[in-house]
């Protein structure tokens, strides 16, 4: 996004400024309501990490809690479009946030292992079925015409609210119900903006189409790449704060620390997908994937206890792993066929979900019995892992000429199949 470009559109002077704004008011209500739920997700996963520890849980019980979430997540994915023509998007959120919220307020009444993986995993279901409805609404009031605009504050939300909400937990402490309370006000309160200010009710979407075989058909190396992040990036989000907390940073720390991860995760995001566009895509997923490894191998070898040097590297971390997501939707997309679009979306949302499943279980059984070090040494044997797989499929397959793409890298984020409709500029594969 060229800022300079951004700041004279709504410059007050600019005779465009009005006609930009009146463009993008119907949905600031929405906007402002994704923004609340973004913000008070992302600060529940750091704080039941924390939380957990603080209450005696182990790591490999605190990657037993995160599972709970993302099987959840899974099931939300599958099944809310049928949610949504059943009953509308007004009364799916009504009734998702109530759920949500309700089970973040028994999070913090019972404070038991096997309690909050059930309590995550309602969660998982709610905020999956959430983010759906407000994603799906606002692929259906947002126009070619402020769609760039509307994707670009939709991303900025989203990394304000996430980094925010980390810095809630330093300033409210671990013990007490205080930040379970403040997350169960957060999803309540999201409903105000949609309930107040929006009085529309838009179409129900029509049915994703969902066959996890023919996604493994248009392509492997897309299937393989988004369950290397599931297995490595939701272990970062679920596990990264027991991690910083093993090597002896404060509460504050450890906020800055996961702000880092996430914060990177949006610097090399255009860069990489426009050389992406520009060249075999599979050549920039090994460059993401390389840098993966190197900063995975320094964090678990040469940073240490180093607070500065942990907070720096996994900053470079998330440059280079967050992007791979996109990158390799992007690639699965190249191949697909018209009208394969939505499907590819599902599908790669989905297997991503279940490497986030896996992920959490797996690196917190190694932190637990081999230390902090081995956390992003499991990382990086995981891009390797994949590496090799890539470096395989380009022999196996050539890639798309560049004169028959009909598709260009788009930042997305893994709430929705909907978020991928929304950041599609030709709306061809809207409805399936």
């Amino acid at each position: 996004m060229n800022l300079s470009l951004w700041t004279n559109a709504f410059r007050p002077g600019n005779p465009r400024a009005k006609h930009l704004m009146s463009a993008i008011r119907p949905l600031i209500p929405l906007l402002v309501t994704a923004g609340i739920l973004i913000g008070g997700n992302g600060l529940q996963g750091t704080y039941i990490a924390l939380r957990g520890s603080a209450e005696g849980f182990s790591p490999s019980v605190i990657g037993m809690i995160g599972a709970g979430y993302s099987i959840g997540f899974a099931i939300g994915c599958i099944y809310v479009t049928r949610l949504l023509r059943r009953i509308g998007h007004i009364r799916t959120f009504s009734a998702m946030a109530a759920v949500s919220a309700s089970a973040s307020i028994g999070l913090s009444m019972i404070v038991e292992p096997t309690f909050w993986f059930v309590m995550r995993f309602v969660i998982g279901i709610a905020v999956a079925s959430l983010f759906a409805t407000v994603e799906s609404w606002i692929n259906a009031k947002v126009t070619n015409a402020n769609r760039a605009r509307t994707l670009s504050i939709y991303r900025f939300v989203d990394l304000g609210s996430v980094t925010i909400a980390q810095y809630i937990i330093p300033t409210v402490g671990i013990e007490g119900p205080i930040a379970f309370n403040i997350i169960a006000i957060a999803l309540t309160l999201s409903l105000v903006p949609i309930s107040v200010a929006d009085k529309s009710s838009p179409k129900p979407p029509e049915s994703i189409a969902f066959d996890l075989k023919a996604v493994w058909r248009i392509s492997p190396l897309s299937v393989v790449g988004v369950v290397a992040v599931g297995l490595s990036m939701a272990a970062f989000r679920n596990i990264g704060p027991i991690y910083a907390k093993e090597l002896g940073m404060s509460i504050t720390s450890i906020a800055t620390f996961m702000s880092a991860g996430i914060i990177g995760g949006v610097v090399l995001q255009y860069p990489l997908g426009m050389y992406s566009d520009r060249l075999d895509r599979r050549r920039v997923i090994l460059w993401a994937t390389a840098g993966s490894i190197v900063t995975g191998a320094y964090l678990s070898f040469g940073a240490g206890s180093s607070e500065l040097a942990n907070i720096v590297s996994v900053f470079l971390f998330g440059a280079f792993s967050m992007p791979l997501y996109s990158l390799c939707s992007a690639h699965a997309n190249d191949f697909a066929k018209e009208g394969e679009h939505a499907l590819v979306s599902a599908g790669l949302l989905f297997f991503w979900s279940v490497g986030a499943t896996i992920g959490p279980l797996l690196a917190s059984v190694l932190l637990q019995y081999f230390g902090p070090r081995a956390f992003f040494l499991y990382t990086s044997f995981i891009f390797a892992g994949f590496m090799i797989f890539t470096l395989r499929r380009m022999q196996a397959r050539a890639p798309v000429p560049l004169s028959q793409r009909r598709w260009r890298f788009r930042s997305l984020l893994r709430t929705s199949a909907y978020f991928n409709r929304l950041a599609d500029p030709s709306g061809k594969d809207e409805q399936v």
